[in-house]
């Protein structure tokens, strides 16, 4: 029977779960599945901890997420086709949800089946061999309960791991004699730290943004964002500055910037992306890129081209997230099952510059989306993952994008129609910036 090795149970790995589901219920013959899961539950980055570092095992805490965090993008544009948040919460809700809310809903789509039984949870991939003389893999994992070692053979290998768990820390001269707080946007867990502190945030991605605006919903007291290229086009409020690169910091607090101009802070914040990281992977199966739209050897940004039993869901940079992994997980599907057929190494290879080149030549966020828009609908049209208008969402991120510029600290007030439903979401009870609470009770406004 054929085998399939999955690494990682967050939202990728979950997709790609429930593509093979969808194909049972079919009637459908599926592949030996197992998903290894470092961490004791399902969900991937969605899960929050307390802890940074190390978790109770010694193993690198996976987790990115802290309090206070809500999605910085409308739910409308990442919502399952095949499973809505009116089916899993049994009424609308508002466009934003908070992390908690999100995690439900993930998790909720197979709560009711028995795939959770293919998740082998607190084990870690330690190591992927390919046997090229059997045409396999050999999966070698640590069982961290039971501190037992032991590998299995896979005829493929879906590699689900995100790219969000790995900082990316450039180094500043001077940062070690630093006498303030000084951390990675993966070990920020609690905007309240910083109450009445001067921080710098370097970086102008989203985390960016968001930490930012979340210090300053909790009192901050003043926000400097330092920047490589240029600032944000947003209207921040007073206590807001933004300044270029850092170039040195003074062991007494103060942090130089490449203008000229310094300042004394109580914190720097790094805001500064992720490194793709697999180490478990030998180089000739080592995916090597940038957080970037287009990732080249990886045809249909899906199948290592090299050795296409190798798959990587979730890799690109993304406006498209979980129903793009969706889609993603679907062919992969089909592919493994032997509905579709993928085309020689070389027009693989051919097929992915065309996309890289094209990338090459976007010039702002609409035309980012529109691209990957492009790239989710190719997906889509060759599967059987229930169709949704691509460009109804392409639209959707526009106006989010409007609302963003019109005012940082108040788009999450507004309220978009489901692309799968056409259903208006409600606007949420209490405007962003008042609302203290992030718990899944508070916003769906159920009494504890």
């Amino acid at each position: 029977m054929t085998k399939v090795a999955i690494i990682g149970a967050g939202p990728c790995g979950l997709a790609q779960l429930r593509a093979f589901e969808s194909a049972e219920k079919k009637g459908e013959k599926i592949p030996d599945i197992v998903c290894f899961e470092r961490q004791d539950d399902w969900g991937g980055l969605w899960n929050y901890t307390w802890r940074t570092g190390t978790d109770d095992y010694g193993e690198p805490v996976h987790c990115s997420m802290y309090r206070y965090l809500w999605s910085n993008g409308p739910k409308e544009c990442l919502e399952f086709a095949d499973y809505t948040f009116e089916e899993h919460f049994g009424k609308t809700i508002a466009s934003y949800p908070p992390r908690e809310v999100i995690l439900d809903y993930i998790q909720g789509r197979l709560a009711k089946s028995n795939f959770r039984n293919k998740i082998k949870f607190r084990t870690p991939v330690r190591y992927v061999n390919y046997n090229k003389e059997k045409g396999n893999f050999t999966v070698t994992v640590e069982d961290l309960v039971k501190a037992k070692t032991y590998s299995e053979e896979f005829d493929y290998v879906v590699c689900a791991s995100g790219h969000f768990s790995t900082p990316n820390v450039p180094d500043i001269e001077g940062l070690s004699f630093f006498g303030g707080r000084v951390m990675h946007a993966h070990d920020f867990r609690d905007a309240l730290e910083f109450k009445d502190k001067d921080i710098v945030v370097v970086g102008t991605s989203y985390s960016a943004e968001d930490i930012s605006s979340q210090c300053y919903k909790y009192g901050v007291k003043s926000v400097t964002i330092s920047y490589r290229t240029a600032p944000m086009g947003f209207h921040f409020p007073d206590n807001f500055e933004q300044l270029p690169l850092i170039i040195k910091v003074d062991s007494d607090n103060t942090v130089h910037f490449k203008d000229g101009s310094k300042k004394k802070v109580d914190a720097i914040i790094f805001c500064t992306g992720y490194l793709h990281h697999f180490p478990y992977f030998p180089s000739e199966l080592k995916l090597i890129t940038n957080n970037r739209l287009w990732p080249l050897d990886i045809y249909k940004g899906i199948f290592w081209e090299d050795n296409p039993k190798l798959m990587y869901l979730g890799m690109q940079d993304q406006f498209y997230t979980f129903n793009m992994f969706d889609v993603q997980a679907w062919y992969a599907r089909d592919y493994i099952l032997g509905k579709i057929t993928l085309p020689s190494k070389e027009d693989m290879k051919k097929d992915s510059q065309n996309w890289r080149d094209r990338e090459e030549k976007l010039e702002n966020d609409e035309e980012m989306i529109w691209f990957q828009g492009d790239y989710t609908k190719e997906l889509l049209e060759d599967t059987d993952y229930p169709s949704f208008d691509i460009e109804a969402v392409n639209k959707t991120f526009m106006e989010w994008e409007h609302h963003k510029h019109e005012n940082i600290m108040g788009f999450r007030n507004n309220s978009y129609k489901s692309i799968m439903t056409g259903t208006m979401s409600p606007d949420h009870h209490t405007p962003w910036l008042d609302e203290l609470d992030d718990s899944m009770e508070a916003y769906l406004g159920v009494k504890k």
